[in-house]
C-alpha cells in the first residue's frame, strides 16, 4: 500500500470521506505502532489520512507520537504533507473563521523528542530549516484558495507551545509583543520531522478563537470545536481541490534538505 501525499488532521478532522476506494492500514515504526492511515485517491493522485490525536481526539497534542505519525508515511511512501491546525488569534485582526497560510514558527515545547537523529547509529543530524514550510505547496495552495475565492491569509507565524492547557494572559500578551500571528500545540514539531525526513510539508491553520487576554471569554474546546465544524467543508474543498493541482516533480529545496547536514565522523 503506497500513497505520494498525505494529509494530517488537526483537531475536528477526523475522518475524510473524499479519499475514493481507500483501505486501513498501521505501519510499525522504530517509534512504536501508527495509528489507523486511510489510504485512497484523489482524482489520479495515491493519498494517505492520518488523524494527528487520533480517533474522536484521543491523544493530547503533548503525548501525540509525531515521529511515528511521520514515519509511517513516509514509509508509505509520502513526498508531501497537507497539515491543518486549529489555533487562537494573538492578532485581533485575525479573527475566528480565517484561514492562514503559515511561512513561520516559534517552538516553546519543552519535553517531547524533535529529531530523529540522536546520535549512535542515526547519528547526529543539523538540518535547515530557515524556511521550515515547503514553498511549493504554500504556492499551490494560495492558489487553490484564490481560485475557490476563499480569503486566505498569505503567510503567518505559529507558536508552538506544549500544552494540553491553555496559555496564560501574559503568555499570549508576550507573543502578541513579539509580533507572532497564532498560537497552537503541535504544528512546529511536525514541520521539524517532516523536514528531517525530506518530505515537503504545508499548513493551513484554522483561527478558532482570540487567545488568553484577548478573548473576554473563558477558552473552552467546545468553542474550538463548534468553529471547526462551521469551517470543515471550507478546509476540506481547499486542501482536496489542492491535491490534484499539487506538481508531479518535486523541485523545492525539501527533498535536499539532509545534503552537508549530518556531522561526519
Amino acid at each position: 500500500m503506497e500513497a505520494e501525499i498525505a494529509i494530517i488532521g488537526g483537531s475536528g478532522i477526523y475522518s475524510v470521506d473524499l479519499i475514493k476506494n481507500s483501505q486501513t492500514t498501521q505501519v510499525s515504526t522504530p517509534y512504536g505502532e501508527s495509528p489507523e492511515i486511510i489510504v485512497g485517491e484523489v482524482e489520479d493522485r495515491k493519498v494517505a489520512f492520518i488523524p494527528r490525536h487520533g480517533k474522536a481526539h484521543s491523544t493530547p497534542p503533548h503525548l501525540i507520537n509525531y515521529r511515528a505519525n511521520l514515519w509511517s508515511l513516509n514509509d508509505l511512501g509520502v513526498e508531501r504533507v497537507l497539515a491543518t491546525t486549529a489555533v487562537g488569534s494573538l492578532n485581533p485582526k485575525v479573527e475566528p473563521g480565517q484561514f492562514v497560510l503559515l511561512d513561520q514558527f516559534v517552538d516553546f515545547t519543552k519535553r517531547r523528542p524533535l529529531t530523529l537523529y540522536e546520535g549512535g547509529e542515526e547519528g547526529v543530524v543539523h538540518v535547515d530549516i530557515t524556511e521550515p514550510y515547503c514553498p511549493e505547496l504554500r504556492n499551490t495552495l494560495e492558489e487553490t484558495a484564490r481560485d475557490l475565492k476563499i480569503n486566505l491569509i498569505p503567510t503567518g507565524t505559529y507558536v508552538c507551545t506544549e500544552g494540553p492547557r491553555y496559555e496564560t494572559r501574559a503568555e499570549i500578551q508576550l507573543f502578541h509583543d513579539l509580533g507572532f500571528d497564532v498560537v497552537g500545540m503541535t504544528n512546529a514539531t511536525e514541520a521539524i520531522l517532516a523536514r528531517e525526513l525530506e518530505m515537503c510539508y504545508s499548513t493551513v491553520s484554522i483561527v478558532t478563537n482570540f487567545g488568553a487576554g484577548i478573548s473576554k471569554e473563558k477558552l473552552t474546546h467546545k468553542e474550538v470545536s463548534e468553529l471547526m465544524s462551521k469551517n470543515i467543508d471550507r478546509v476540506k474543498k481547499l486542501l482536496f481541490t489542492s491535491i490534484p493541482a499539487v506538481p508531479e516533480e518535486r523541485n523545492c529545496p525539501c527533498k535536499d534538505a539532509l545534503e552537508g547536514a549530518r556531522v561526519e565522523a
